[in-house]
């Protein structure tokens, strides 16, 4: 992957991430292997899309790194890679606890404004 993004690497894993997830389809097949691996037919299923349209929704989330898949004869099954979201987890947690920081700040400081009064 090379690093195109001003932002450094993390930040272009992110980009690529989460457009592989913003597609509904995608973000369904993700909690589909979320609960194991499933082959092509499987996934397609319950979204009746064609053959063709499951194969570019998988190539997306493969390219991203967030999905692995493997023929098995004339099958292709399909896992979810146990670090995929490590890159985003670990960002929503920085996230968080900057704004755990800043609200606990805010209360602090309204409350300090309130004992003045």
């Amino acid at each position: 992957m090379t690093n195109t993004s001003p932002f450094g690497e993390v930040f272009l894993v992110l980009t690529i991430t989460f457009a592989a997830l913003a597609d509904p389809t995608r973000l369904a097949i993700v909690t589909r292997l979320s609960r194991g691996e499933a082959t092509m037919g499987e996934l397609a299923a319950p979204h009746q899309v064609t053959a063709p349209a499951m194969t570019k929704h998988v190539g997306v989330l493969v390219d991203a790194g967030v999905v692995t898949r493997r023929k098995v004869g004339r099958t292709v099954v399909c896992t979810l890679r146990p670090d995929a979201l490590t890159e985003v987890q670990a960002w929503l947690g920085d996230l968080t606890a900057y704004w755990n920081s800043t609200i606990d700040r805010l209360e602090d400081l309204l409350q300090g404004s309130k004992d003045e009064h």
